[in-house]
């Protein structure tokens, strides 16, 4: 890899971590008045969208490492456009933990560094297999944000609609990456991919 992309890549890591995300479209339900909840309510709520945030922090650098050893220049323009949304999600979800008063994940450089690792590495398998990892990721994620709402204040509008659009563009990616060309993971990945899920989300809900 060339020293100038080097120095873009790792800029772009810098800016997931530590600057504040920017959104190209208006944070969903950001016009909706503020819910009445409980304190217990508050925070439940904001370790909900710690989690969803993490999970943007995450699918910021799957993108990058699965676009990093793409060799189909489609694959890469997909990838970069599905990261620009994913990026609207990390916006959205910073945005709403600030109005919450809760923070971010004290371990989101680990999150990064872990997920990069797995997106690199499911490039070097191939492009048919980086997209069903890619597809596979989504899916769970879609599961993932249906569990959350069901599981938000019914009262909490804002996240709730956060939620929901995230989990459209979710959809979206899963399916674009089917219509690339995806291949279908065997059932002991899933597997693998569900335990690694649920430990992140369970350590992101209190850390």
């Amino acid at each position: 890899m060339r020293t100038d992309h080097i120095i873009i890549e790792f800029d772009r890591a810098l800016r997931t971590l530590f600057a504040p995300a920017t959104t190209t479209r208006e944070v969903p339900g950001s016009r909706a008045p503020e819910a009445a909840m409980s304190d217990e309510e508050k925070a439940h709520a904001g370790a909900l969208m710690r989690i969803n945030h993490v999970g943007e922090v995450c699918a910021q650098a799957l993108y990058q490492g699965q676009a990093l050893t793409s060799r189909d220049p489609q694959l890469r323009l997909a990838l970069a456009q599905a990261a620009g949304e994913e990026t609207d999600h990390l916006a959205w979800t910073e945005h709403r933990l600030a109005e919450l008063g809760e923070r971010t994940s004290l371990l989101n450089p680990l999150w990064y560094l872990g997920a990069l690792t797995i997106g690199t590495a499911a490039g070097k398998l191939g492009d048919p297999w980086s997209l069903g990892f890619l597809a596979e990721t989504e899916r769970q994620v879609e599961a993932h944000l249906d569990s959350h709402l069901r599981d938000l204040p019914i009262q909490d509008i804002k996240s709730r609609a956060i939620v929901e659009q995230m989990r459209s563009d979710e959809i979206a990616h899963a399916e674009t990456a089917v219509r690339l060309g995806a291949r279908e993971l065997p059932a002991v990945m899933k597997r693998v991919m569900k335990l690694a899920s649920l430990l992140m989300t369970r350590t992101a809900y209190h850390l």
